[in-house]
């Protein structure tokens, strides 16, 4: 069973990305063509602007209408497939990594006191709540102002992040944010942009004057989902490195994050415009990002004198916890050790320590995924791993998964994860 489930979460997660990589493609793309249209030449009537492209041997003459031209044709190819996909394989993915896993992925109890259900609850509770205040934000009088709206929606971001740190473990927090933003993007298509070029379209079939506003909203929506395209991505990605999640200050981190995408947008956006290049846009990326980096460091937990990871052993049968740490020291830890011995290797890979019996019941579970349902470590089995060393592998994974079930201590040494 266990290997179906991983197999679901490498073919959701590819669909995932595969997904993901068409949506922002075509976000990008259209506001890239946006930025760059111009009204030089003789338009057709009520057209505002056009561009002349070249791409795979052949050229392309686009014209944009704001509303939208007197006669439509006949087809029309509407871009919201992309982002629907992605959303639905995002969501399965949260199901299948973090809400089955809640106790391991989502829940601290030293942050809160929840069972897995709580904790679902009140996740999906804030995908939902975040989009409805998002929503109303914007159709308020603060839509109105370009500037006061993305400050007031930046300022809710970063409320978010912090409320949902001190509810959830670090990578929990950072998953529920990531997931909330991209449910505000895929909402922004479904429930605003779609549904007002449909209008729009209803409007002319019927022979009626279409309303400008849907247009409006449309752009203003489809240019927030094109800077909080970046970041989304960063979470994405960032839930791989502890280094990111794992310090007290991650949610000062997203929101730097929030606006380093910003910024990298902006001298895209500046550069399509054909406007003055903001080369400032990158130095001062860079200085974040390093500052980043020290939030990072100095935010970490310090787990050198944490009595929790020895009275854990308690529960856990010690002769199998003893095996299973001889394995490891003979095949793992030349690597996964804060300096590897093995040649040319100057940092374990992934940031991964096993250096003693708390290291490897803190990471049991990649242990697991890599030498037993796998075989994937050691890489080649350069270190002639035999199966029953692999079966030592599995029975302390074994054990340690009765104990996450019957002993509260495995909720007090989530706090470190």
């Amino acid at each position: 069973m266990d290997i179906i489930f991983l197999w679901a979460e490498v073919l959701v997660r590819w669909l995932h990305v595969v997904a993901g990589i068409a949506w922002i493609g075509s976000s990008f793309y259209f506001i890239a063509l946006d930025y760059s249209l111009n009204d030089k030449n003789k338009l057709p009537p009520k057209a505002f602007g056009e561009a002349w492209q070249v791409h795979g041997g052949g050229f392309y003459h686009l014209v944009k209408y704001l509303v939208a031209p007197k006669n439509l044709p006949d087809e029309l190819t509407w871009f919201k497939w992309e982002a629907y996909t992605t959303w639905i394989s995002g969501f399965f993915l949260l199901i299948l990594v973090y809400y089955s896993h809640s106790q391991l992925y989502l829940i601290d109890t030293f942050k809160l006191e929840i069972n897995e259900f709580q904790a679902i609850c009140i996740s999906l509770l804030g995908i939902v709540v975040g989009w409805v205040i998002y929503d109303f934000i914007c159709r308020s009088k603060i839509g109105e102002n370009t500037v006061t709206l993305s400050a007031v929606v930046y300022i809710f971001i970063v409320f978010c992040a912090y409320f949902y740190s001190e509810i959830f473990s670090g990578r929990g927090a950072f998953t529920q944010l990531g997931v909330m933003i991209g449910t505000i993007m895929v909402a922004n298509v479904a429930m605003v942009i779609i549904p007002g070029q449909k209008k729009v379209v209803n409007a002319l079939i019927k022979g009626n004057k279409p309303d400008p506003i849907h247009g409006i909203r449309a752009k203003q929506r489809s240019l927030h989902n094109n800077y909080l395209t970046l970041p989304v991505i960063f979470v994405m990605l960032a839930g791989h490195y502890p280094m990111v999640f794992a310090t007290k200050f991650s949610w000062l981190i997203l929101a730097i994050v929030i606006a380093i995408g910003a910024l990298i947008r902006h001298f895209f956006n500046s550069r399509h415009a054909k406007k003055k290049t903001p080369w400032w846009t990158w130095v001062l990326s860079t200085i974040l990002i390093v500052f980043i980096i020290y939030l990072s460091n100095i935010g970490k937990p310090d787990i050198s004198d944490d009595e929790k990871l020895a009275s854990l052993q308690k529960d856990i049968n010690l002769e199998i916890l003893l095996n299973a740490a001889e394995v490891v020291e003979v095949h793992c830890a030349m690597c996964h050790a804060k300096y590897p011995s093995w040649e040319r290797m100057s940092r374990p890979p992934k940031g991964l320590i096993l250096a003693n019996k708390d290291d490897i019941i803190l990471n049991i579970d990649s242990l697991y995924q890599q030498v037993v349902l796998s075989n994937a470590m050691p890489p080649g089995n350069i270190t002639w791993m035999e199966y029953s060393e692999r079966e030592t592998i599995k029975l302390l994974y074994q054990e340690i998964l009765k104990n996450r079930n019957t002993s509260s201590l495995w909720q007090q040494f989530k706090e470190i994860l």
